[in-house]
């Protein structure tokens, strides 16, 4: 299955969010309150018209998914790019063609496709600043199977979620990279 074809049969960023159980409050918190930079915006609407579409592999559970999704919401809203949904363990044939290191499921990846239906640019699952930042949490966590891991990882989820629903230094750093990947997609698609 092509692109287009996967694209047709995806969720709407509304229907999305509306079937959200666990981070629901959380994204639309970010969504509600991260903003744009000026020259941000004016980049974001020379798109205007050139009709990309984005996929997006997703879960509601995840909070890498929780801080990016939104941030990327604001931006295709400027764009106009028409975006569609997946959940990940449903479209496993999707996710399958875009593992981490060739193995891993994570989310979110987002894929730009132009108005063909050609991939011109992925991201995911994380901004370097981001994945620098888990990579030093998880560094305090006790081995896998320690009596105290369980705990310790519950607590890293819980300060991690507060932390990614809060601080805009890291909204920004997600904003850039993303912006960087469109930039990238759209010099790949002239």
């Amino acid at each position: 299955m092509n692109l287009t074809d996967w694209f047709e049969q995806g969720i709407s960023k509304h229907g999305y969010i509306h079937t959200m159980d666990e981070h629901r409050d959380d994204l639309l918190t970010i969504y509600n309150h991260f903003k744009l930079e000026p020259s941000d915006i004016d980049f974001l609407h020379s798109l205007q018209l050139e009709r990309l579409r984005a996929l997006v592999l997703t879960a509601d559970w995840c909070g890498d998914a929780m801080v990016n999704l939104p941030i990327f919401m604001r931006m295709t809203d400027e764009a106009i790019i028409e975006t569609k949904f997946f959940i990940r363990d449903n479209n496993l044939e999707l996710m399958d063609q875009y593992l981490t290191n060739g193995s891993a499921r994570s989310i979110p990846i987002i894929i730009i496709i132009d108005q063909n239906g050609n991939e011109i640019g992925k991201w995911g699952p994380r901004a370097p600043e981001v994945q620098a930042y888990v990579d030093s949490a998880k560094q305090n966590l006790p081995p896998k199977g320690e009596p105290d891991f369980k705990s310790a990882f519950l607590s890293f989820i819980h300060e991690t979620t507060e932390r990614f629903t809060t601080d805009t230094d890291m909204w920004t750093h997600i904003k850039a990279d993303m912006l960087e990947m469109i930039k990238r997609s759209i010099s790949v698609a002239k």
